[in-house]
């Protein structure tokens, strides 16, 4: 037992966690050979596609080895210059423009779920106009971005924000209305001021509403600066793919599908991990 400022946390035992948890790596990674194999047979009948061995020749040397090269440079900072760089550039690139578009969603349409939420006759309002909104299709924007910003990257930001934008404001006014009605009247009793009562009252209740939208947001974000990067873009995953598919490489396209998953798999557990962390420490 090791213990922390008077608090006492059992000895972590490696060999006895996979034991324990044997079957949760065991059958993904049986679940993804079986995969592969399937993929491979595919391949081999239908001749159109590359199969994981193909892939694996075609795409290992550089562009898995060297997923940071600028030119003919194995590694190199200066890839955020742009240019001929290698995938891990092209994707850092896309998740800047996510991680912008993204942030400026989650401020605001979690202000304007809370104002929405807090009053019902402005949800009656705007609603039908936010669910005709937000089931327009991501790259629709596109020329509405393109013909406001006149350039690729802002426009790509754009897409990104109003795309991400809806679940995160409909999850919050959905949590604002939830909210039990004993919260109201004890932030009443106690006379709280507007920012105790955002603070200790609404932002608890709200949170797990809110982080329910923030999860389909960064989804949704991913997915649309791909689209937007491979119609209109010089740098990006999405430009990327599009580049390689004109030029014939079909297995740099599929190692780039690979890049996608990973990355929107990770932003959805980060949002996810930073929810149940707020949600704990609430």
């Amino acid at each position: 037992m090791t213990t922390t400022a008077g608090r006492r946390f059992p000895a972590f035992n490696f060999e006895t966690y996979l034991q324990k948890n044997a079957r949760q790596f065991v059958a993904p990674v049986v679940a993804f050979l079986i995969a592969l194999i399937i993929w491979q047979l595919f391949s081999s009948v239908t001749k159109s596609l590359p199969g994981p061995i193909q892939v694996y020749q075609d795409a290992w040397d550089p562009l898995v080895i060297c997923p940071l090269s600028v030119g003919n440079e194995c590694f190199s900072l200066d890839g955020w210059r742009g240019g001929d760089v290698g995938l891990g550039w092209q994707t850092s690139a896309s998740l800047i423009r996510v991680a912008i578009g993204y942030s400026l969603a989650s401020i605001v349409g979690i202000t304007i779920g809370v104002l929405v939420g807090a009053s019902r006759l402005l949800y009656q309002a705007v609603d039908p106009m936010f669910q005709v909104l937000r089931t327009v299709p991501p790259l629709a924007w596109l020329p509405i971005a393109l013909a406001i910003f006149k350039d690729s990257g802002p426009a790509g930001i754009f897409i990104i924000f109003v795309t991400a934008i809806w679940p995160i404001i409909y999850n919050t006014a959905v949590g604002v209305q939830q909210m039990p009605q004993d919260y109201k009247n004890v932030a009443k009793v106690l006379r709280l001021s507007g920012k105790e009562y955002f603070f200790s009252i609404l932002l608890p209740s709200v949170v797990p509403y809110m982080f329910t939208g923030l999860r389909l947001g960064i989804g949704l974000a991913w997915l649309a600066i791909v689209a937007a990067e491979m119609l209109r873009g010089d740098t990006g995953i999405g430009f990327f793919i599009w580049n390689a598919y004109n030029s014939g490489a079909l297995s740099e396209v599929i190692l780039a599908l690979f890049y996608i998953g990973i990355v929107g798999f990770l932003l959805d557990k980060l949002v996810g991990f930073v929810s149940t962390f707020i949600s704990a420490d609430k």
